[in-house]
Parts: structure tokens; C-alpha cells; sequence
């Protein structure tokens, strides 16, 4: 019975640093589609487990992405992008679903939303 109770702690304890050592949802390379004011944007979302990222679009260049927040499926970052030289700040809110994200950048103009695929 004891050698049964010690399987059991230490199968429960692999499988608790199994989960907590998975990789977020979010981790990836993501083709994404912003439906803004002005019309569609596409744009590539680099989202890394540590927390950083890049979000880059030709029209709004490049933009370091810090403090990404995962929270099972969900995904939460803001970025600042330099929008025809004014500085513009975007909060991310979305969700994954397998190679699918969807969610919205909320924005001075409002929020507008944003769909997505993984590379």
C-alpha cells in the first residue's frame, strides 16, 4: 500500500511540472489582420513565451511588444506603434483556438478587431 501511495505522489508530481513547464497557446509566428478605421491591415505578430515580441506591418513598420501576458488561451499585450509620426498605443485582448487568433486592439480611435493565423 505504501509503495502504491509513493506512485501516486510521484505520478501526480510529473504531471504537475509537465503543465507548468507547457509552452502558452499564444507562442508563435502569427499572419494577422487588423480591421481599422482606415481599411484592413495585415500584419505579423512574433509572440514569444518570455513575455516579448515583435509586431511588424509595412506600413507601420516594426515595434517591440513586452509584457505579453498568457492566460490559457487568452493573450493580452500592448504595443506602441509609430503611426505616420504620431505614437500610437495598442492593447491586445484575444484568444487562440489551435492555429486560429481572434481578438481586438483597443485604441484612441476605438477598438477595432483581429483576426489571425499561425505561420
Amino acid at each position: 500500500m505504501k509503495k502504491l501511495m509513493s506512485g501516486w505522489l510521484v505520478l501526480s508530481l510529473a504531471v504537475l511540472v509537465g503543465c507548468a513547464a507547457s509552452t502558452p497557446a499564444g507562442v508563435g509566428v502569427w499572419d494577422v489582420e487588423m480591421n481599422t478605421p482606415l481599411g484592413p491591415l495585415p500584419a505579423t505578430l512574433t509572440l514569444n513565451a518570455d513575455g516579448s515580441g515583435i509586431m511588424g506591418s509595412d506600413q507601420l513598420g516594426e515595434a517591440p511588444i513586452d509584457g505579453i501576458t498568457y492566460d490559457g488561451n487568452g493573450i493580452a499585450f500592448t504595443a506602441e506603434v509609430d503611426a505616420q509620426g504620431q505614437t500610437l498605443v495598442l492593447e491586445f485582448s484575444g484568444a487562440v483556438e489551435g492555429d486560429s487568433l481572434n481578438g481586438e486592439f483597443g485604441s484612441d480611435f476605438g477598438a477595432f478587431a483581429v483576426t489571425g493565423s499561425r505561420q
